[in-house]
């Protein structure tokens, strides 16, 4: 995983609520287990035609939809089976934000593991991103992973939620194991002093 740090992006609309994990990557695309070429599928029933082909209509296939880096969604995004490909899929086509003013517990747990952050926002500052892009489709917004903030694209900040486990990981740039293996010298301490106490004990009771 890279650091995440503050960017600012255009925004890829996409105002669909329950948007499950099988609209997000369809079941046949799970077979693999890696993550390169997911991007090219992500979407993939509302992206292309019965023969392959882009439509014309959908976002991702739109100038403003290959420019944006966060995604602006509707309520419940991420809802459905536990794939941990649909973040897999967001982060290879190149989002590395998703705002919604609500997440699945089971998606926002695996896109944070893969640092793709999951803003929560209120639905006014949802509606509001939605009635701005209608006018300005090219207007941008301003992640700040450190201060929690999204920077509206009238200056406006507003403050996203959390946890400070999940913050360290991203900003660090490694996963639950990769934070764990970062602390080996102090865990390899504890245990000598652990196992000192432990044979000390031993020949006190003996």
């Amino acid at each position: 995983m890279e650091k995440f740090i503050a960017f600012s992006s255009r925004l890829a609309p996409l105002p669909i609520d329950n948007l499950d994990t099988d609209q997000i990557i369809p079941a046949r695309f799970l077979k693999t287990i890696s993550k390169l070429g997911l991007g090219d599928n992500l979407f993939y029933d509302w992206r292309y035609d019965a023969d392959g082909n882009p439509k014309p209509e959908f976002i991702l296939n739109r100038p403003e939809g290959h420019a944006a880096n966060v995604l602006l969604a509707g309520d419940n995004f991420g809802c459905g089976s536990s794939r941990e490909h649909a973040p897999w899929a967001l982060v290879q086509y190149g989002f590395r934000a998703v705002i919604s003013t609500s997440f699945a517990d089971i998606f926002r747990g695996n896109a944070l593991k893969n640092s793709l952050l999951p803003i929560v926002v209120p639905r006014e500052t949802q509606e509001r991103l939605f009635a701005t892009l209608q006018t300005d489709p090219a207007a941008t917004v301003k992640v700040d992973l450190i201060t929690q903030t999204l920077t509206l694209p009238d200056g406006s900040t507003t403050v996203f939620p959390l946890e400070s486990f999940a913050k360290t990981c991203m900003l660090e740039g490694v996963d639950e194991l990769g934070y764990i293996l970062k602390q080996q010298d102090e865990i390899a301490k504890f245990e000598s002093e652990r196992k000192l106490t432990v044979d000390t004990w031993e020949l006190v009771t003996a």
